[in-house]
Order: structure tokens, then C-alpha cells, then sequence
């Protein structure tokens, strides 16, 4: 079955789930199975990781998928194909550089127009002194200036249509650079399907020459998953609140950029927190069995490479040379021109190069070899889970390759590194090599050990290596103001957020706000002042989570009263907790602090020094509505145990809190309800004893 003959579905994009880095894409595919039971389901993003795909089949129809593998296709465009914006700029970009050589052409005639002198002619020394032609200068002065007049003017709209051109390209490249990234090359088109294979009732049972609705094929909806990378988001919120209700509405909106090489139209988007790159497998726990009864080992999946599988291809050696290619680039085995190739056979034909036998095949002391004896790949798999090494060059022929030159004693490099230690145990083949279905079986023209082998092709890899490169670029985009990326700010946990609405976002690589939904959160208004560090009251926002969600940190627009008051930045709120958010001065209240300190001493010999501290703050609430105001002030703290402080006010010791809620030693609070218009008085005492031995002169007397 070629590609030409397998049934193509189309395909559209459903739903996507944005991690911290990458994203998850669901497609939704419809049609009829063939009888052979092979579709592809064309509309896959260049940057899909292959090793990713799932494919299922919805419904209870009785079909499912048993393969599902990448496919890409690339045709060159037709000279009939619309151009974009690069046509557009490749076009401004020649009519810029055309408009700046007549600049300078005009530039280079004002030159030498204004190069222009009278210059008289030399005179022999017995010649006598003439007079200046003065008609003759003036004519030449009138002539070069109505010329330079008639250049400049010329020149004026050179440049002024210069700067049109170069404005326009400015608009068409900066129009390219934020273009969506999902569209074809320049000159070629690649497509990227995904290659299923379906089984079950229904599927088989027709004939093969039988097509469309008369061959009775069940029509089966198809749903593809795939992993693609360069999407990052950051949370958003828009808070309203009115005065005096307990409650607002705290809208979560999202920022997200992706460059993944298609468009998101129309598709259901939710957002994660978690990391999409982070290993979710299991760890495998290997039993160890004492006695001689032991469980039997795993196949592999490999074999040796059958006997005498070198003496296959010796009647193809003895025929001789495949004849070079006609035409004008046509190059002969080894790299030589037809005719022309040193160490030719005698009596053989123009144009010929004996290949020389193939070389034994190597063993490495019962190391695998990959499957069927190739060797294995080394290093680390490519992202996406599979090898996808360069296919190895073919060897140079025997005749050309010369020995290496011994190294001279003493020499650097004249020792030689000793060969790797054989792996003990059984051949262990990569995931690549295990997929029989994408192993390429090795012509006879291949050398190296390679030919009658089976060796993993991953074209796939070498085309979107490029295009993934690029898409995770995207995670170097500068933030917006007051944003925290999610897995800096979620902490421990992974939630989840899933959008109300289907919403649109181009692969362009910029920020693009999405609203997410509508959260309720518990709100009251607090004025909070510390007067003796400043004597300005601020107004705050109590939020408190009653939901099973958690609020990331991020920038959130507040207004009250339908009217935009600022934006602050929003700490990262769990489930249940509560936090405030500042929101600047309320002019409305004033605050006055005044203190008094009264010094004496105390005790049987007066061995005590007293230290009496009063604080006096006044409030005053001109707004026209009740407030609730919380005033703190600080006692001191002492470690001496001789040093006592003793507190003769109505304050209260705040809860300990933690983090941001922690507030520092020998804080004290009071909370008031201070009505429209109404003031209040506060009265705050504490005393520290000092022992005489310990007092300071002079340095007892400090506020």
C-alpha cells in the first residue's frame, strides 16, 4: 500500500492544555475506514515530538488502533501559490535598495555638478596679462546654479520617497517577525501526518476495489494527542469590589504566547502548572533470587545477523560497478569523475570504478551490535524518546584508505587508549532499534559492515529538530509587569485551570490575554497604619479563598466601584488561606501619634530605674461610610532576664504567622470600628525596669 493509495482524514484542533513549559494538543479526525484498515490524518504542527502520539478511537464502534507512527511529506510550491508577508518583504527590501542607488546616483551628479570652476588656460611666460572674462564666469555660475537647483529638487523627492520605502519595510519585517509561524516554507511545503492503522468489526471485510459509501466501511471518529513545545503562560486577575459588600469577583485571566508552528482557533484551552518534561514513569524494582530456580530473562528483541551473510552479496561484487549516472553532475562511485578514476581495472570500461570487497564485519568481543549486528547508537536519546542519529556515511573504498603512520616514541598520542570493556549480559537494543517498523534494511552499495542490516531511519527528527529550536525560543520572552511564572510561584502542588470559553491564539510568539473564569473569593475592606513609623493610614483588601483552587501570584487590575484604582500583585493564595493586598493611602482617615516619657526610680534603696512610656493616637474618620481600622505599634523586647517590661495597655499580641504573615517581635494591635465621621482616642503604657548597675547615662531616654 504506497501513500498515494491510503485514505487521508483531515483533522482540527480541539482542545490544548498549556504546561509551565510545552503543551499538550487533542485532534478530533472523522471518516471511513478503508478496508486495508491505513489512514492519515493530515494537519500535525512541524514541531510535534514524535515519540508523543497517541491515538484512540472514540466511541464503542469496536475499531482500534494498533500502529500510529509520524509521517512527514514535503512537495515544492508551485509558482501559482499565494505569497505572505516574506514575498511582501523580499519586494519592499528591492525597491529600497533601487530607491537608494538613484539617491546616490543623484548625489554623485550634485558633485560634480558643484565640481564645476572656470579654469583658465595656462600662460607662457612671455605672454602678456589678460583680462578676465567676466561674462564667461557669471554664465558658468548661472549654469551651475539652476542645474544644482533642478538636482536638489530631484534629490528632495528621491529621499522623501526613500523614507516611504524604508518606512514600509520597517512595518513588513516587524509584520514578519510577529506573523503567525504557522505557514509554509518559501519554496517547499511540508505536511506532517500521523500514519494509523485500524483493526476490528468492520474493517478487512470489503472489497479493495470498492470506494466511498457503497463499500460499507464503519465511519469512526479518531482522537490524536501530541505533545509540542514552545508555549509558556503566566496568571493574570481583575479584581471589582464595591464598598461595603463582603464579597467581589476576582476574574482569573491568562497570558499566553506559543510559537508551536499552528494556529489555536477556536480550541478549548485549560492550563497546568505542572512540568511537562518531568518523568512520571515508575522505577522498575528488580527482585533478587537466591537458589537455582530463577525467573527467565526478558527477549530482547534481538538476534544474531544470520551466517554468511557477507558471502550474500559476492555475485553482486563480482558483476562489477553500477554504470555513473548520465547528465552533467553525474559523479562515479568514490567520488571521482566517469573516466577519469585512479586505479581503474584494466580492460574495464570508461566511466567504471571496481568496487573493492566489502571489509569482514567487526566484532567487539560480543558486544551488541544493535539489531541484527548493527552497531548500537551511543550517547543520550533525543528529546521525544527515540534515536535519532545521522545515518552513518558510507565507507571509503579499501584502495584509498592508507594505514595510519606509527607514532614516534615519546610522541604525544603514541600510546593508544585501550578498547571499552565488553558489556557483559545479553544485547540490550535501543527503543530505536526495537521499532521494526521504521528499520531500513541497508542496500548492497552500503560498505562498513552495513549492507543485508537493518538500521533505524528517523527523518523525522533531522526536518523538526530546526522548527523545535525555534518554538523554544518562546520561553525566553520578557514577562509581564508584576508576573511570576506558575512553577515558581505554585510551589509544591500542579492544579489545573481549565477556560470557560474556546478562545484564539496565533502562533506568533507574543502574549495574548485569555479569560479563564470567574473565581469567588471573600472580601472586606481593612485601613491598616503603623504611626510610629509614619502617620498615613492605608487601605487593604482582605482576600480569603474558600475554594478548592489555588490563586497563583500574578498582577491584578482592582476596581472599585466600577472605577480602576491600580495594579498590585497578587501573592500566590491557597486553598483557605487569606491575604491582603495594598492599595495605597486613604486620604479619608487621619492619624495622630504623640508619646511621653517619664523617667524616675523605684525600689528599697532606689536601685531601679523606671522608664515610663506613653503613647497617645488620635483617629479620625471623614469618610462617609464606617471603617475598620487596625493601628499597630512595637514594645521593646529584651533577652536580659534583669531587664522587665511591663505593659499597662489595652492592646492585643498579634497570631503568629508565617512568611509574609509574620510580623516582628513586640508587635501590638488594636482594632477599631471607627463610624462615618466619628474619632477615637487610643492610650497605650508600658514601663521598662532597669537595674541601676546596668542603666546607661543619658541613654534611657529614647522613644
Amino acid at each position: 500500500m504506497t501513500a498515494e493509495s491510503t485514505r487521508r482524514w483531515g483533522s482540527t484542533l480541539d482542545a490544548v492544555v498549556v504546561y509551565a513549559q510545552g503543551a499538550v494538543c487533542r485532534r478530533l479526525a472523522r471518516g471511513s475506514v478503508p478496508p486495508d484498515g491505513r489512514v492519515r490524518v493530515t494537519g500535525l504542527p512541524r514541531t510535534l515530538d514524535p515519540g508523543s502520539l497517541r491515538a484512540r478511537v472514540l466511541g464503542s464502534s469496536g475499531v482500534r488502533v494498533t500502529e500510529a507512527r509520524v509521517e512527514v511529506e514535503a512537495e515544492p510550491v508551485g509558482p501559482d501559490a499565494p505569497q505572505g508577508l516574506r514575498h511582501e518583504v523580499e519586494r519592499l527590501r528591492d525597491a529600497y535598495e533601487a530607491a537608494e542607488g538613484r539617491r546616490d546616483r543623484q548625489l554623485s551628479l550634485i558633485r560634480e555638478v558643484t565640481a564645476l570652476h572656470p579654469v583658465p588656460p595656462a600662460r607662457k611666460r612671455e605672454d602678456p596679462h589678460r583680462r578676465t572674462a567676466v561674462d564667461a564666469w557669471l554664465e558658468l555660475a548661472d549654469f551651475v546654479d539652476e542645474r544644482l537647483t533642478g538636482l536638489h529638487t530631484r534629490l528632495v523627492e528621491l529621499e522623501a520617497a526613500l523614507r516611504t520605502l524604508e518606512h514600509e519595510l520597517t512595518v513588513a519585517s516587524d509584520r514578519l517577525a510577529r506573523a503567525s509561524t504557522d505557514a509554509r516554507s518559501a519554496h517547499v511545503e511540508t505536511t506532517v501526518c500521523a500514519a494509523l492503522t485500524l483493526d476490528g468489526a468492520g474493517v478487512g471485510s470489503g472489497d479493495p476495489e470498492v470506494t466511498g459509501a457503497d463499500a460499507g466501511a464503519p465511519e469512526v471518529e479518531l482522537e490524536l494527542e501530541y505533545g509540542v513545545p514552545g508555549a509558556v503562560w503566566v496568571p493574570a486577575y481583575r479584581l471589582a469590589h464595591r464598598q461595603g459588600d463582603g464579597s467581589g469577583r476576582l476574574v482569573l485571566r491568562a497570558s499566553v504566547a506559543q510559537r508551536t508552528g499552528e494556529d489555536w482557533t477556536g480550541v478549548r484551552i485549560a492550563l497546568a502548572t505542572a512540568d511537562l518534561r518531568r518523568r512520571t514513569d515508575l522505577p522498575r524494582l528488580r527482585s533478587l533470587r537466591i537458589g537455582r530456580r530463577q525467573a527467565a530473562p526478558a527477549p530482547s528483541g534481538w538476534r544474531e545477523p544470520p551466517a554468511g551473510l557477507a558471502d550474500l552479496f559476492s555475485s553482486y561484487d563480482t558483476a562489477g560497478p553500477r554504470p555513473a549516472p548520465a547528465g552533467p553532475h553525474a559523479v562515479a562511485a568514490g567520488g571521482s569523475a566517469p573516466g577519469s578514476a585512479p586505479g581503474s581495472a584494466p580492460g574495464s570500461a570508461p566511466g567504471f570504478v571496481p568496487s573493492p570487497p566489502p571489509p569482514p564485519p567487526q566484532a567487539y568481543g560480543g558486544a551488541p551490535q544493535g539489531f541484527g549486528g548493527a552497531p548500537a547508537p551511543t550517547g543520550p536519546p533525543p528529546v521525544g524518546g527515540s534515536y535519532a542519529g545521522p545515518p552513518a556515511a558510507p565507507m571509503a573504498p579499501m584502495a584509498r584508505m592508507a594505514p595510519p603512520a606509527p607514532a614516534a616514541p615519546g610522541a604525544p598520542g603514541a600510546v593508544a587508549p585501550p578498547p571499552p570493556a565488553p558489556v557483559p549480559g545479553p544485547p540490550q537494543p535501543s527503543g530505536a532499534e526495537l521499532d521494526y517498523a521504521a528499520l531500513v534494511l541497508s542496500g548492497a552499495d552500503e560498505r562498513g559492515g552495513r549492507r543485508g542490516r537493518l538500521f533505524p531511519d528517523a527523518p523525522f527528527d533531522t526536518v523538526a529538530t530546526e522548527y523545535r529550536r525555534r518554538a523554544e525560543a518562546v520561553a525566553a520572552l520578557p514577562l509581564p509587569g508584576r508576573a511570576v511564572r506558575p512553577r515558581e510561584s505554585a510551589g509544591s502542588f500542579d492544579h489545573r485551570f481549565d477556560a470557560t470559553a474556546r478562545a484564539d491564539i496565533p502562533s506568533d510568539g507574543t502574549w495574548h490575554t485569555v479569560t479563564v473564569g470567574e473565581i469567588p473569593v471573600g472580601l472586606r475592606t481593612e485601613y491598616l497604619c503603623a504611626p510610629s513609623v509614619e502617620q498615613t493610614v492605608y487601605a487593604t483588601l482582605v482576600l480569603s479563598n474558600a475554594t478548592d483552587q489555588a490563586l497563583l501570584a500574578g498582577p491584578v487590575e482592582v476596581t472599585v466601584d466600577d472605577e480602576f484604582l491600580l495594579t498590585a500583585a497578587l501573592p500566590t493564595l491557597a486553598p483557605g488561606g487569606v491575604r491582603r493586598v495594598g492599595l495605597g493611602p486613604a486620604e479619608g482617615i487621619r492619624v495622630t501619634r504623640r508619646t511621653n516619657l517619664h523617667e524616675s526610680t523605684a525600689g528599697l534603696r532606689n536601685n531601679t530605674t523606671v522608664l515610663d512610656h506613653r503613647v497617645h493616637v488620635e483617629l479620625a474618620n471623614r469618610l462617609a461610610r464606617p471603617v475598620t481600622v487596625e493601628v499597630r505599634e512595637r514594645v521593646p523586647v529584651t533577652s536580659d532576664p534583669d531587664v522587665r517590661i511591663e505593659e499597662r495597655a489595652d492592646w492585643t499580641a498579634p497570631p503568629e504567622g508565617t512568611g509574609p504573615d509574620r510580623h516582628a517581635p513586640g508587635t501590638r494591635v488594636w482594632r477599631l470600628d471607627l463610624p462615618a465621621g466619628a474619632t477615637a482616642a487610643l492610650d497605650g503604657r508600658y514601663e521598662i525596669r532597669i537595674p541601676t548597675g546596668k542603666a546607661l547615662v543619658g541613654g534611657n531616654r529614647r522613644s
